[in-house]
């Protein structure tokens, strides 16, 4: 991820008359036509309007529920109401997230997306439930047509499943990973394609122009034959700074190490607040005040209902237990479960989840340009199919953290996938695999993220999707490209921006392009009946994702190599890398 400042800045130089040669974008960034909006209508071929936004109800809105909100084109979609059981997630909703330059940047929340004044204004059009099954039975009476779902990894299938069953079925975009599992993502394939709704995984890269460019770039063979993919997200994540263990309130979970940082931070905000003098400190203070108000307002979840024997968060089926690692102990409570739930098996899927199955995606996504080439040029058809893997063999362990979370602290894996003319049943051609490699650690962020494709004749690399460097034997060629706003921060820490050596164009890391696609095709295909039109992440396309992550996971846990079996990846067979048969009409799938 770390090419020489010489490689960078004759790459940057070289690339621009490869991107004059090509027209790249046709010129469209060069004269700003796209930079409100992202380009997704310019580049990838869908209307740059509707006349009617598709009317959406958005179940979770936190971090990354933020993201897709602060995402959000109001020509394409009109936000009826939202559901969150938390109310620091649903301030941020409302007023976006001021706990840093670049956190606001990502998450701008309602209010800035849509020009509202006022919360009590953005109320009068937004509907705000609590539990995400209270929206789903009003979706009807709000006028909602569609769901987005950022809800824990768990819930995805379940509130997935229950949107599309409704009496008047709604289309569906929900975070990735798409399933918890690889049968719950085979039911969710097998519901959408019997209730005819749109069902799209947002995995961002399909609508990335640096992924497609490289995907470009891949089959008119500037990169020669692929033969080995490196990837990493690295982190420097350690105990008390960790991005995914975020701040409990301390009513919540008083013994926690990290819970009395939220009542000082507010003692420091007020102070702060109490001597500003500019309008514009006092300004910024006050929301700053109000979103840690918010955060603290958390503790409700751990309080005990009414009927005095649950709390909250175990009503909403959140779990107590007790995890021991040889004489310690640690006591997690349910409303730590709902709080971090990326820490534990239960809810989440670990790192191979939430950071390596984007860059999983990635490397399928150019293998399959590769093949794709291959067979275009022998005059055969291609339909966007994904190439599948052979086998996986990985390992995870966690030398960093305590005994305070399920998930493991680093994942390492090797993939191997099938190159042109690969024949198992040849002693020559049985060799001819393309391997991926990867990486995603805490402890450690140097090289931070993002994906090196080499190749006979070149070497491609994207960092942190947001710049491409093109290297094609001696001489290279480079493209640098600020993407927005840059990452997630509960996903990567903070967020940081590097500076261009030269003038950049401001491109989408694809989730405005993702919602507008998926947008576009409910109001050109609303019945699903046209094959051509569906979101460029589909339900079979995104179960090869899961697919891959969740046996990857499986490798690391049994410390084994796994041999992929075709019949994982068909919806409609009942193999399951975990032997768990398909049933869409289980218990949690009724509303």
């Amino acid at each position: 991820m770390n090419p020489t400042p010489k490689e960078r800045e004759a790459g940057l130089r070289n690339f621009r008359n490869e991107m004059n040669r090509r027209g790249f974008l046709k010129g469209t960034v060069a004269a700003g036509a796209v930079a409100a909006g992202g380009m997704g209508a310019f580049y990838f071929g869908y209307e740059a309007t509707l006349a009617d936004p598709v009317r959406v109800g958005v179940l979770g809105t936190g971090d990354e529920g933020g993201v897709l909100l602060g995402a959000i084109n109001p020509d394409y979609i009109d936000v009826r109401s939202f559901a969150d059981v938390r109310p620091f997630n649903v301030h941020r909703a409302f007023h976006g997230d001021h706990s840093s330059g670049p956190a606001l940047e990502a998450r701008c929340g309602l209010l800035t997306k849509y020009g509202w004044q006022n919360e009590g204004q953005a109320r009068k059009h937004v509907k705000v439930y609590g539990r995400y099954e209270e929206l789903l039975k009003n979706a009807k009476k709000d006028g909602v047509e569609a769901v987005i779902i950022a809800l824990p990894l768990h819930l995805h299938a379940p509130a997935a499943i229950q949107a599309m069953r409704l009496e008047i079925p709604l289309h569906v975009l929900t975070e990735k990973l798409m399933g918890h599992s690889v049968h719950q993502c085979k039911e969710m394939a097998q519901v959408a394609k019997n209730e005819k709704v749109h069902l799209a995984t947002g995995h961002q890269r399909h609508y990335n122009i640096l992924y497609d460019d490289a995907v470009d770039q891949i089959k008119r063979g500037l990169l020669g034959d692929l033969h080995y993919i490196r990837a990493q997200w690295h982190r420097s994540n350690l105990p008390g700074t960790d991005s995914w263990q975020q701040p409990m309130p301390h009513a919540a979970k008083p013994d926690d190490l990290q819970s009395a940082r939220l009542a000082k931070d507010l003692i420091t905000l007020e102070r702060n607040l109490a001597t500003a003098r500019s309008s514009k400190d006092i300004s910024s203070l006050s929301k700053q005040v109000a979103q840690k108000k918010a955060q603290i307002a958390d503790e409700m979840l751990g309080q005990k209902t009414k009927d005095g024997k649950k709390t909250l968060a175990e009503e909403l089926g959140y779990e107590n237990t007790t995890l021991q690692d040889g004489t310690k102990t640690y006591d997690r409570p349910a409303v730590e479960e709902l709080i971090r739930w990326r820490l534990w098996d239960r809810t989440g899927a670990g790192l191979m989840a939430e950071l390596g199955s984007h860059q999983l995606d990635a490397a399928s996504i150019f293998i399959s340009a590769m093949h794709a080439s291959v067979k275009e040029k022998a005059g055969k058809e291609t339909k966007g199919e994904k190439v599948q893997p052979l086998n996986v063999m990985a390992a995870a362990n966690r030398p960093v953290f305590p005994v305070d979370r399920d998930v493991n602290d680093h994942v390492y894996c090797i993939v191997e996938f099938p190159a042109p003319g690969y024949d198992p049943k040849d002693p020559i051609a049985r060799r001819k695999k393309i391997t991926m490699q990867y990486s995603s650690v805490n402890g450690n962020g140097f090289g931070g993220y993002g994906e090196i494709v080499y190749g006979t004749d070149g070497t491609l690399i994207i960092e942190k999707e947001k710049e491409a460097i093109l290297l094609l034997s001696e001489k290279a060629s480079t493209v640098k490209v600020a993407a927005g706003p840059t990452l997630d921060t509960q996903a990567s820490g903070d967020a940081q921006k590097e500076v261009a050596a030269g003038p950049v164009a401001d491109v989408s890391r694809g989730y405005t392009e993702e919602e507008e696609h998926w947008a576009w095709c409910i109001r050109k295909n609303p019945d699903n009946s046209d094959p051509d039109i569906h979101p460029r992440c589909y339900p079979e396309l995104a179960m090869g994702d899961a697919v891959i992550a969740l046996t990857a996971n499986i490798a690391a846990q049994e410390g084994r190599r796994i041999n992929f079996d075709p019949k994982w990846f068909n919806v409609d067979d009942d193999a399951t890398p975990e032997g768990v048969v398909p049933n869409i009409n289980r218990e949690e799938y009724n509303l």
